[in-house]
């Protein structure tokens, strides 16, 4: 049975949760494409990681909060967005979520199977593009499918992945399971995993790529944050120095 998403509303915000009370995610009513949850602000690393993607999958939508700061502030990205649940994409109106256009494509399916098709098509004469940026938070009532959280998902993600491309996955932060995941993504990816918790806890986002592309993005990590936008800047601010030790001690160039 399909677990039914939920409104919540007050005189600034309009939330979306599931059957538990945890807030999956929530929007200013008077500034729609602001990240408010802290997780999300954080999973914006991958802007520094790979700073112009121009083919973004998005795994979960939600209440589109990611989505809308990405479609406004790269307008030269395309941005694919699956979504298992059709209650959930029926809610992109109240959301202020943009229609579906050249530059944006929703499909509704399993995050795992549609990933898994793509890899598939890869080996066909005329292949999709690979993706820059992928973003994987499926999140449910009952928490991180499993579906979304296995080696084979995340080795299915890697190969989908331009060679320079980055994934960023958000994970509940301390718990056994975060910690097999972890162990999961590291083997998926060669041990090419930088990891940071969100400031407000209760998250770990974790992004993997190549190995020399984090080496390289630890060395350069200064004059990469100097190039952002002013408003990355703002919304990176809270993990920027965590994700930039988290580079350095990890990946040291050379």
């Amino acid at each position: 049975m399909e677990d039914a998403p939920r409104l919540h509303t007050n005189s600034q915000t309009l939330s979306l949760s599931f059957t538990s009370s945890l807030i999956q995610s929530s929007m200013r009513l008077d500034a729609p494409d602001e990240l408010l949850l802290d997780y999300t602000r954080a999973m914006m690393g991958c802007l520094l990681l790979h700073p112009a993607p121009r083919r973004v999958l998005m795994i979960g939508l939600g209440g589109g909060s990611m989505l809308k700061y990405l479609h406004r502030h790269l307008p030269h990205a395309a941005f694919t967005v699956v979504e298992i649940s059709q209650a959930v994409i029926d809610l992109r109106g109240d959301f202020l979520i943009p229609p579906d256009s050249e530059r944006l494509h929703t499909v509704c399916d399993d995050g795992a199977l549609f990933i898994r098709a793509h890899v598939r098509a890869l080996a066909q004469a005329a292949p999709p593009p690979r993706f820059d940026v992928i973003l994987v938070d499926g999140f449910d009532g009952a928490g991180l499918p499993p579906a979304l959280s296995s080696r084979r998902f995340y080795e299915d993600c890697r190969a989908a992945l331009s060679e320079d491309g980055v994934l960023v996955a958000n994970v509940q932060a301390d718990t056994a399971r975060s910690r097999e995941i972890r162990q999961r993504l590291s083997r998926a990816f060669d041990g090419a995993l930088a990891s940071v918790e969100s400031d407000e806890g209760g998250n770990e986002v974790m992004s993997a790529a190549t190995r020399t592309m984090l080496a390289q993005c630890g060395a350069d990590f200064e004059a990469r944050w100097a190039a952002l936008l002013p408003v990355h800047q703002a919304t990176l601010a809270a993990t920027s120095t965590r994700l930039q030790r988290a580079l350095v001690k990890g990946f040291p160039l050379g």
